[in-house]
């Protein structure tokens, strides 16, 4: 068997690469190892940046995320009993940000790569890369694939990065002494845009995935355990770090998931090994406060679009191999923006009284000063692609 471009992953990254090829003419098979039921039921990232948003909808794959998604033209930074709302809509006018789940992502670029004839192939057992430096091939399930190009699009856990031999990448990753639990509740959003939430207990974060849906994050520490966090605990320390202001009151309702997210920033570089390509969370892994993850593989996808239809297109190779270096710009200014996020709003053991007061005395600049709200809110919504 063989394709133009063997695709590791039916995440959004590994979707939305088949499906941007497939409208250059570009032939892809795409390998997943979970069921398709898994793939489109796994609740991830919520936030769409503004690229990312214009992305889909140019792909035509967004039709369902603007009638379904939330768009967004604000947040909330709440700490110290009052919320400072964040307005995207005069910070950066004509920039938002829009709810929709990264399962409903999934599910609609499943639909189109099937709609148009697309192979995706789903549980598949025992991949394998090889050849990387010279003709590649997969192998999966007693069958072998030959490309021209491998797309590593597996998340962090993936085969494609451990593929690449000792010693080329290098690695970077931090660490950070929490984790986020969170749950997707059957309840009405309490607020119309998100809250993010300091206290001196921790961190919390009200997002929403429809009118009737809601997301809820709190900080706990990095060895929680889910059995420790009844209905009743989840939902008491909620009230106690989002009911910081007159006149909020938090819905609650049945939770139908759960989960603990160990926090951490992590970056491999190059991003690309012979002709192996990373792109996603196979590469890097950011803290989820900036809500960077699923718009930075968006970002990495569409590098590679460009530069594999050059390649395809007359053979040249200057972008395939500017790839790693075009991606990695926007991955540390991500990696920062997120770091900045999570320092400025979660709790830290260590910091004794005079590291709070800074960190509250930052938190009173970002939302008095408008250029430091600027900043804040273009980063938020997502730099531009071209920059």
């Amino acid at each position: 068997m063989r394709t133009q471009v063997g695709i590791i992953g039916a995440g959004p990254a590994g979707l939305l690469l088949s499906h941007l090829l497939h409208l250059r003419g570009i032939s892809s098979v795409v390998l997943e190892k979970r069921s398709r039921e898994y793939v489109e039921r796994r609740v991830r990232a919520g936030v769409l940046e503004q690229g990312t948003v214009d992305t889909l909808v140019e792909a035509g794959v967004g039709e369902r995320m603007l009638r379904e998604g939330l768009p967004h033209h604000g947040i909330e930074l709440r700490y110290g009993g009052a919320g400072h709302r964040i307005p995207f809509e005069k910070l950066v006018p004509g920039r938002s940000i829009t709810v929709y789940g990264q399962q409903e992502v999934v599910k609609d670029l499943i639909a189109a790569r099937l709609a148009a004839g697309g192979d995706v192939r789903f549980e598949v057992e025992d991949v394998a890369l090889h050849s990387l430096e010279s003709q590649p091939y997969i192998t999966f399930g007693g069958e072998r694939l030959d490309c021209d190009v491998i797309a590593g699009c597996d998340g962090f856990h993936g085969v494609s990065r451990p593929a690449i031999p000792e010693g080329v990448l290098s690695v970077f990753e931090r660490d950070y002494p929490f984790a986020w639990l969170g749950i997707l509740a059957r309840v009405a959003p309490s607020s119309e845009e998100l809250i993010y939430a300091r206290t001196e207990r921790g961190f919390a974060l009200h997002s929403m995935r429809s009118p009737t849906v809601s997301r809820f994050y709190l900080q706990v520490p990095a060895d929680a355990r889910l059995e420790d966090w009844t209905d009743e605990r989840i939902w008491a320390e909620l009230r106690t770090r989002l009911e910081t202001v007159p006149g909020f009151t938090l819905a609650t309702g049945e939770i139908m998931e759960r989960g603990i997210t160990p926090m951490r920033g992590f970056v491999a570089e190059p991003m690309q090994y012979g002709r192996l390509y990373l792109a996603g969370d196979a590469a890097h892994i950011v803290p989820p406060t900036g809500a960077k993850g699923l718009n930075l593989a968006v970002a990495d996808v569409r590098v590679l679009t460009e530069a594999l239809a050059a390649y395809f297109a007359d053979g040249s190779t200057g972008l395939l191999d500017g790839y790693s270096d075009a991606c990695l710009k926007r991955v540390w200014r991500a990696q920062h923006f997120s770091w900045w996020m999570t320092t400025l709003l979660h709790t830290f053991e260590e910091d004794d009284p005079y590291a709070r007061k800074l960190q509250l005395s930052y938190l009173d600049y970002v939302t008095s000063s408008e250029a430091a709200a600027t900043t804040l809110a273009e980063n938020y919504v997502g730099l531009p692609f071209d920059r």
